[in-house]
């Protein structure tokens, strides 16, 4: 199971990549690929599955009588990165760079010597004159943002800071006698992979930096695993096995949003209106929708911070969840998280019938919390919701690291979650 992880990670450099991927397996497993556009002839116990903006994506069972509820799964495909700003060239000082900007709360210290590719989507006039969109990955090494040597900044190492627009853009070649054709150079591999698209021009793009290393195992045993995304891939890949590997009699959903790292207002995030309209077109009418929601969970999982071994006191003593140590219940009274005690309690005791470690992360009360589509999602549709995670160390870094058995207990507990065929009386 850990080396299907690892291949999603690999392969989902972007959210779009992450999203082609889910959809692959789910069309794989039976689930067919609706058109929002389209009429919608939904059966009991069909299997479905939507895209909206290639970002983000929505697959589901039908529950076999009107008001069964659905046991939702909910994560995000995007994470903190590099964006390509849309006209990235820079030529100076004998080299040619390419400008970024910061998307979400990154931690760019890290990026900083990497071996850098370029990801993404492109949109396309093609040779007869219609409009395409297509993924593309260049998957070599193509950039680096080489750090400034400690002989010219002696205080690096204690107080070094970095600004966004003057410290990042990225290396890419030497200055010619023309500034670098990025658009050529996107082309051309397209091409390389479909002739087809000779003659094309390109008319934009949403182009990401990604580390060209790969996902892989570390550790003397090889029992952590260190990767890019892991926040939120790795939820995005337990909620698709889970879903998969749960009871086929019994209604089901997974939702992935895109920009949650950003805050989730979009057409596509949790914030916009993309899985209401599909809960209205599961359950039309006011009434139906009502005992819909009425009936239906929602677990929104995002990674939680573990314990970091150098730093235990930037957490609350009580609350300090391990690496290996099973998924994470995240709760805030504030609401930045959107678990309750009866959402918790329910979680806890599947954990228990599964055999699976629970663990409780609450963050430090002189600390500010971060939060997930889990509030997003229960301010917008009202459905009860309950925050889990993996626990992780290295969040937003360029490279995360969590426990390889970690994600197998959130699949176990995932997965009985969305077998259960009734909800307990919760309230």
């Amino acid at each position: 199971m850990q080396d299907d992880l690892i291949a999603f990670l690999d392969t989902s450099v972007t959210p779009f990549h992450a999203v082609a991927d889910l959809a692959r397996r789910l069309e794989s497993a039976g689930y067919a690929t609706l058109n929002e556009g389209d009429p919608w002839a939904l059966e009991a116990g069909g299997r479905y599955q939507v895209v909206r903006n290639q970002g983000s994506i929505i697959a589901w069972r039908m529950p076999k009588a009107p008001a069964r509820g659905l046991r939702m799964v909910g994560a995000h495909t995007d994470s903190p990165c590099l964006k390509l700003k849309p006209a990235p060239v820079l030529s100076g000082h004998g080299v040619q760079r390419l400008g970024v900007e910061v998307y979400g709360g990154v931690l760019l210290n890290p990026w900083f010597d990497r071996d850098l590719s370029i990801a993404g989507r492109v949109h396309l006039r093609t040779a007869d004159a219609s409009l395409t969109s297509r993924l593309v990955n260049l998957a070599r090494p193509v950039a680096i943002l080489p750090s400034l040597a400690i002989h010219l900044d002696r205080e690096a190492n204690a107080k070094r800071s970095i600004n966004a627009q003057t410290d990042l853009p990225l290396l890419v070649s030497l200055a010619g006698d023309e500034d670098l054709d990025l658009e050529a150079r996107v082309l051309e591999a397209l091409v390389a992979e479909d002739a087809s698209l000779a003659g094309a021009t390109l008319l934009d793009h949403e182009l990401y930096c990604h580390d060209v290393n790969g996902a892989g195992r570390v550790g003397f045993d090889g029992e952590f695993i260190a990767s890019a995304r892991l926040d939120n891939l790795l939820s995005c890949w337990c909620g698709v096995r889970a879903l998969l590997d749960s009871d086929e009699d019994v209604g089901a959903l997974l939702v992935c949003n895109d920009h949650e790292e950003v805050g989730s207002a979009s057409s596509s995030g949790a914030a916009g209106p993309f899985l209401r309209s599909v809960l209205e077109r599961i359950a039309p009418g006011p009434e139906a929708f009502a005992h819909l929601v009425a009936d239906s969970m929602l677990i929104s999982a995002d990674n939680a911070h573990a314990v970091h071994p150098n730093f235990p006191d930037r957490h609350d003593g009580n609350h300090g969840p391990r690496l290996g140590g099973g998924p994470v219940i995240k709760v805030n009274a504030n609401q930045r998280y959107a678990s309750n005690s009866a959402t918790q309690a329910l979680f806890r005791a599947l954990c228990s019938d599964a055999d699976v470690p629970v663990q409780t992360f609450v963050t430090r009360t002189d600390l500010a919390c971060g939060s997930t589509i889990g509030p997003i999602t229960a301010s917008e549709i009202g459905v009860r919701t309950l925050d889990v995670g993996v626990p992780q160390l290295a969040m937003h870094s360029i490279r995360e690291l969590c426990h390889g058995e970690d994600p197998e207990r959130l699949v176990k507990v995932l997965a009985a979650f969305q077998s259960l065929p009734t909800l307990p009386d919760l309230d």
